[in-house]
């Protein structure tokens, strides 16, 4: 008599997982500059109305660039622009990272690290100087 034992699939298992495990899972700093990367290219399309109503008004006439000036001592738009202008650099900075990984450099998972670090090392300070500039510090 012949039996057959055929082996054992085990099945995927479902596992509960609440908010609390997903909020306390921590994110690699390649996976933070990943997804910021991805909001600061949907913050500077989603700006980029405003950008080049602002480049308008500076080009039509010296009324229109005296009229800019007034609208952006407003601490408000400032703050829209310095906005802007940390996705601008951001974006950039970390575009530049992956145009270094699809050459195939940096893959390894601590040069990854490194190098995201690397992006905020130089975009959050390029951004602390620009909105020292902005707020009229120097």
């Amino acid at each position: 008599m012949a039996t057959d034992t055929a082996p054992v699939k085990t099945r995927p298992q479902f596992r509960n997982i609440h908010v609390s495990q997903i909020l306390s899972y921590r994110l690699p700093a390649a996976g933070i500059v990943s997804i910021l990367h991805r909001i600061s290219g949907a913050l500077l399309f989603l700006l980029l109305p405003l950008l080049l109503w602002l480049f308008e008004l500076s080009l039509t006439s010296e009324m229109s660039f005296e009229r800019l000036r007034a609208l952006a001592s407003h601490w408000l738009i400032k703050l829209i622009l310095l906005g802007a202008l940390w996705g601008l650099l951001h974006h950039l900075v970390a575009g530049i990272r992956y145009l270094v990984i699809d050459l195939h450099i940096g893959l390894e998972k601590e040069q990854a690290r490194r190098t995201a670090v690397a992006v905020f090392a130089i975009s959050l300070p390029l951004t602390l100087l620009a909105a020292l500039k902005i707020f009229g510090v120097f």
